[in-house]
């Protein structure tokens, strides 16, 4: 992960700062940064979206294809996650990338691991014969601390903007089955984000903890903690990344405060995504290169 190098003196002045609720660019410690969300940013896919979160700065697209279903799911269609961290920091070039992005996609996929997080049912055409994959496709723009968070962000984003074609199965007289798609870009079938859980990290920096870290920040964390967090609260997992060890009553005090960030989160995200799809085509569009 890109990181900072700072001065004894320097990290001296975070952790104290921290100590006073009161952090370097003034936020206290359970603020986020000024986000920027934007959807149906890439023209061919099903669903898009581009959030930047102070430095950091995320491209989600996803593709729907037609897949066959796994074996031990034949009545519901899957996800797939790929993440690309070949950002500007040299870091992340060559093997410290791919790990990185290997290491949030196993993260992606044990959030959504959980039951009812997607309908996975809907996804179904015709049981242990075709189903869509929803191919999700993560991109590292720049990497300014707090990266996991950022990219829950844009992947229920993303999935929130995804239209799948509404597709029809037909038998002739000797059982052979076609699949018909529709024509219609406006028959087709919308996801319901209301369960997909948004990652709280919660970084330990001296004896309290903050949330949406910085990079000089993070450089001043020795162990952090991700919780994934629904709207309605509930904690559906739990991550612990970093050296340094964390003591129960801080891990508790960690778990609460994440589920009241991350609910305040859930209800700023989906506001901001009803307020943009209420627009239409009326809405300006930036796009991920404005």
């Amino acid at each position: 992960m890109a990181s900072v190098v700072l001065s004894e003196a320097e990290k001296l002045y975070i952790v104290h700062g921290v100590q006073e609720d009161l952090r370097v660019d003034g936020r206290g410690c359970e603020d986020y940064r000024c986000a920027e969300v934007e959807t149906d940013v890439v023209s061919n896919t099903s669903g898009s979206a581009r959030v930047k979160l102070g430095e950091t700065d995320i491209l989600v697209g996803i593709k729907a294809e037609m897949g066959t279903p796994k074996l031990e799911k034949p009545d519901e269609g899957y996800l797939e996650f790929f993440v690309d961290c070949s950002s500007n920091s040299p870091e992340l070039e060559g093997r410290g990338g791919e790990e990185l992005g290997i290491d949030i996609a196993n993260t992606l996929y044990r959030v959504f691991s959980c039951e009812n997080t997607v309908d996975l049912k809907s996804l179904c055409i015709n049981p242990k014969e075709h189903c869509w994959v929803l191919y999700v496709d993560v991109l590292l723009l720049e990497c300014g601390g707090n990266i996991f968070d950022a990219i829950s962000i844009a992947v229920k984003a993303a999935l929130f903007n995804t239209r799948i074609p509404k597709v029809r199965v037909l038998e002739d007289e000797e059982g052979t089955k076609e699949i018909e798609l529709s024509d219609d870009p406006y028959d087709c079938i919308r996801l319901n984000v209301e369960e997909v859980p948004c990652i709280v990290t919660l970084s330990k920096i001296g004896y309290r903890h903050v949330v949406d870290a910085t990079l000089q920040e993070e450089a001043c964390s020795l162990a952090s903690l991700l919780i994934s967090v629904t709207s309605k609260g509930a904690i559906t997992s739990m991550k612990k990344v970093g050296k340094g060890s964390l003591d129960p009553e801080s891990i508790f005090e960690m778990m609460e405060t994440g589920q009241r960030v991350g609910k305040s989160l859930h209800i700023a995200l989906q506001k901001l995504l009803d307020e943009e799809e209420s627009l239409g085509t009326s809405r300006p569009k930036v796009g991920f290169l404005g």
